[in-house]
């Protein structure tokens, strides 16, 4: 697997995965029923942000974007989001972007990251992240409309740099 830029043949490849996880309605408040126009917005990222794609040969396994968090006086505090393609969940994806995006994170000079909104009941996220040196510091709670769940939470998670 390697991880690189998000180049713009790539986003027809994140779509329809990034559409799927939507759909599902588990991970991210974002709208649901977008077309690829509505969507690559929402994902592909400008400077000085970026998007990235972890792929093995033509194939893209998961995608990443990050960037700061706040503009101005909050822009020394990173953060990110991550989509794993279904078909390839449970080969590390997830851990390799956000190795690689704490690393970038780190050498842009951001002080630490901060995750807005992890979905408390996404255990394997919220595993994931705690793995990677971030904890929970609060919880908004029924935040978040989970399809099965109903209303739950959703986590602030935070790592310095």
């Amino acid at each position: 697997m390697d991880i690189r830029v998000a180049l713009d043949e790539d986003w027809p490849r994140i779509y329809p995965f990034y559409s799927a996880i939507m759909a599902e309605g588990r991970t991210y408040a974002f709208p649901e029923g977008q077309s690829p126009e509505e969507a690559r917005p929402w994902w592909m990222e400008r400077p000085p942000g970026r998007t990235v794609v972890a792929v093995d040969g033509e194939t893209v396994l998961g995608s990443a974007k990050m960037g700061p968090n706040r503009p101005g006086r909050g822009a020394h505090i990173g953060t990110a989001s991550f989509l794993v393609d279904p078909a390839h969940r449970g080969r590390g994806v997830g851990r390799a972007l956000g190795r690689e995006m704490i690393e970038w994170s780190r050498g842009q000079g951001f002080r630490g990251i901060q995750f807005n909104a992890v979905v408390e009941v996404n255990a394997p996220a919220v595993h994931l992240w705690k793995s990677l040196g971030f904890e929970v510091v609060g919880t908004v709670p029924e935040a978040f409309d989970h399809p099965e769940e109903g209303l739950v939470g959703l986590h602030v998670m935070y790592r310095r740099l």
